[in-house]
């Protein structure tokens, strides 16, 4: 079996301080010692770009607003956990749709110079914090565009982070939203470059009644084995084969490979996703990719989900979801 040698097995959740134009716009300490504290060691800080420009410009970085992302940085470093900085909404692209962007990252070259000077800006501001503390996700679950405009914009923007940091690694989200792996990027793996996948396979199961997926209720029941996918039924054998492309890559490259983000919605029935997410995580665990589920508090994480039907204990005045932490640890 391929496993993946390259990266530690991080564990832990994705943090939403300042994902989307609504978003609070600062972390809690809180979330990093409660992380540390049930046994885990990543974050990842999916981050919109417009919390630190000026006049609504790409081009105006006001640098004192990323104070908040040193503070992040310096609370990891506190409590033992890597720090994965990711650009969800970067100049020029985003899945979210809380904003339309004045240019196309994939295609015009005003959107790559801006995306450029955002990373390097990040370069010069954290060159000499170790990798083993902190990675850079460069653009979150890329889509719409092919693999030979992805590349062009990706070796591009490596290249000029290396030409500041050359140790600093660096994570790729796969295409097609974080779900097909990038054999063609896969010599940049010399150059500390990973690649990350997703754990929302299928969609039927991870996204049941998400009003941002499935907002014209059209999912069946989910059920496992046997998930809904616009492209057939899922089982743990095609997971095993999904996941085995992404194992591939490491083994065939060296390369790292994480799964940045993954789970499942609150109104999955409670042992439908139970059944799922052990098949996922006995899956990554066979082949030593670690993970980070999308919530740590919220609807898709261990803490206050808002599932009506999960069994929580007390923990610090939050509720976790006892199940689906013993499930985790298990793995």
């Amino acid at each position: 079996m391929y496993k993946q040698k390259v990266l530690p097995r991080w564990r832990g959740f994705n943090l939403l301080g300042m994902f989307v134009m609504s978003s609070p716009g600062y972390f809690e300490e809180e979330d990093f010692q409660l992380i540390s504290d049930l046994g885990f060691d990543f974050v990842r800080l999916p981050l919109n770009y417009t919390f630190w420009i000026d006049y609504d410009d790409p081009f105006e970085i006001n640098e004192s607003k990323l104070e908040v992302i040193d503070q992040a940085i310096r609370w990891g470093e506190k409590y033992d956990i890597h720090v994965n900085i990711s650009f969800h909404r970067a100049p020029g692209y985003s899945v979210a749709r809380d904003r339309v962007e004045p240019f196309d990252l994939w295609r015009d070259k005003e959107a790559l110079e801006a995306f450029k000077l955002h990373w390097t800006t990040f370069a010069r501001r954290y060159k000499g914090i170790p990798s083993s503390k902190l990675s850079f996700n460069l653009v979150n679950e890329p889509a719409g565009v092919g693999p030979g405009e992805h590349a062009v914009v990706m070796r591009s923007t490596v290249a000029a982070i290396r030409e500041i940091d050359p140790e600093r690694l660096i994570i790729l989200d796969g295409l097609q939203y974080g779900n097909v792996p990038m054999p063609d990027l896969g010599d940049l793996a010399k150059d500390n470059v990973a690649q990350s996948c997703r754990a929302y396979i299928p969609v039927g199961i991870t996204h049941y009644r998400a009003p941002w997926v499935d907002r014209k209720r059209n999912f069946p029941e989910p059920s496992w084995p046997g998930g809904y996918a616009p492209d057939g039924l899922w089982d743990r054998e095609r997971l095993e084969r999904h996941y085995g492309a992404w194992a591939a890559i490491a083994e065939n490259f060296n390369m790292g490979v994480h799964c940045g983000e993954g789970g499942c919605y609150n109104m999955t029935p409670y042992h439908v996703m139970l059944r799922w997410l052990e098949d996922v995580l006995d899956i990554l665990k066979g082949y030593n990719i670690g993970y980070a589920l999308w919530n740590f508090r919220g609807p898709f994480g261990i803490l206050d989900s808002g599932r009506v039907d999960a069994e929580y204990v007390d923990y610090r005045g939050h509720k976790l979801d006892k199940k689906m932490f013993d499930l985790l640890k298990k793995y």
